[in-house]
């Protein structure tokens, strides 16, 4: 016999006294009959009035936009953009927040996943407590900054840019997003119409006037005559399937990458390459590892999930002529990138496939130094104890979710391994995410 479908609750409207903040940019509240919601566009302290957005009658919680603010928190503002706030771009989380609010919050964040996933307190992992903005990101209160050097634009039924809706495929059409860094506003691709097209991602490499839109058709859809306030060039890409994509090249240079200018160096980055998205994220990130690290001459290292070689090109230089350094990266496009970037450094070499399939197969038995910069899912149980009993002396963990460094901290202690120090940084401001560095020695050291 078939249960009942439970009746859903989208809609339904709950005035709640809002709670602390939660992971992925909501707050916490309770309904009258303790039910949880996940509240977006709240802030802890607030009396709001919560409309339901996901969820029905016994489900173990319910989301929610609160839709009315009744009492106010001291840290709100009014969101700069017209594209922001309840069912409209899902985006940015916190541009109804102050600057320093947002940090306090992702910072809060952060204490609780490292309390609940890894048994750490902020001392236990060498945090201060603090998320560091980005060198020269001073925004005024109610302003947010145009920081955001890649952007991938949704294109509706009408051919019209915009931005996905919150948990949704729906796109919310824009004429201008105020967190696009101006060397994609430049490009005007929100001004125009996209028949035809599914996506358009418009890139500024920082450090060089290289420019890229990348096209991506509907399926069966053509691709269109382009004409855009850069001048550009158009290179058509053949994709697995008979698929097509196009690529706007910036006539600057007339190729299909971009260069990006970090670390002291010009780093190649082709069309799927991964590159941090604000200007000064790469530069601020190698900062912390190297001082974190503090590689010696004469030292083996492991960059792993590489890039196009970031890491791996400033832990090569400071290990001199006898050191070496061993990248492994999964993308082919990125791995190609790297070995060119860092043709040069013959004491470096770049492998490609998984990590976790690779690194058993290199025959390494011991590292003085590694580096890791995962994707958002961490590196898992597995390959965090492989690398432990490599016996690094120091081990750099780069996070973009602080819920994965806090599982992969865990694991990491559990094979002997403890936070030195932690560092976290704002490189995605108005946003939820928020960027970890995590120094790691052996326990032993330690002690």
């Amino acid at each position: 016999m078939q249960s009942e479908p439970k009746a859903s609750l989208v809609g339904e409207e709950y005035e709640v006294e809002v709670g602390p903040v939660a992971h992925g940019g909501h707050c916490i509240a309770r309904t009258a009959e303790g039910q949880v919601l996940f509240v977006r566009h709240a802030l802890p302290g607030e009396r709001v009035v919560a409309r339901v957005t996901d969820g029905e009658e016994g489900a173990r919680f319910l989301r929610a936009d609160a839709v009315r603010v009744l009492d106010a928190s001291k840290d709100r503002v009014e969101a700069p953009c017209p594209f922001a706030g309840p069912g409209k771009c899902g985006g940015c989380d916190w541009q109804h927040a102050a600057p320093g609010a947002q940090r306090r919050l992702k910072a809060e964040v952060i204490t609780e996943q490292l309390a609940r996933l890894a048994g750490l307190t902020p001392e236990e992992a060498g945090w201060d407590g603090t998320v560091e903005p980005a060198p020269g990101d001073k925004v005024a209160r109610g302003e947010a900054p145009a920081w955001r050097t890649r952007v991938q634009y949704a294109v509706d039924e009408q051919g019209r840019p915009g931005l996905r809706r919150h948990r949704s495929h729906e796109v919310e059409p824009i004429d201008h997003c105020l967190i696009a860094a101006p060397g994609v506003t430049e490009l005007g691709v929100e001004k125009r119409e996209w028949p035809q097209i599914s996506t358009v991602e418009a890139i500024a490499a920082t450090g060089s006037s290289d420019r890229q839109v990348v096209l991506t058709p509907r399926p069966g859809g053509r691709l269109p005559l382009v004409e855009l306030d850069r001048p550009v060039s158009v290179l058509r890409v053949s994709e697995p399937r008979g698929r097509e994509r196009t690529r706007l090249v910036h006539r600057v240079h007339g190729r299909p990458f971009v260069r990006e200018r970090a670390a002291g160096r010009t780093w190649r980055v082709g069309e799927g390459g991964f590159w941090q998205v604000h200007p000064k994220a790469a530069d601020v990130l190698v900062e912390a590892v190297m001082q974190g690290l503090m590689p010696r001459k004469g030292e083996m290292a492991l960059d792993l999930y590489c890039g196009v070689g970031l890491f791996a090109g400033a832990i090569g230089e400071r290990v001199g002529e006898r050191g070496a350094v061993l990248g492994i990266e999964s993308s082919k496009r990125a791995v190609e990138d790297a070995r060119h970037n860092l043709q040069d450094l013959d004491r470096v070499r770049i492998e490609h496939g998984k990590v976790e399939q690779v690194l058993p197969r290199t025959g390494i038995t011991e590292a003085d130094l590694i580096v890791l910069d995962p994707p958002r899912a961490g590196a898992g149980k597995e390959t965090v104890t492989r690398l432990a009993a490599l016996g690094a002396r120091r081990i750099a963990y780069v996070a973009c979710d602080p819920a994965a460094l806090a599982r992969d901290l865990k694991y990491f202690r559990e094979a002997g391994y403890a936070p030195r120090r932690t560092r976290a940084f704002d490189l995605f401001p108005v946003t939820h995410h928020v960027e970890c560095v995590a120094i790691l020695e052996p326990v032993a050291k330690r002690s």
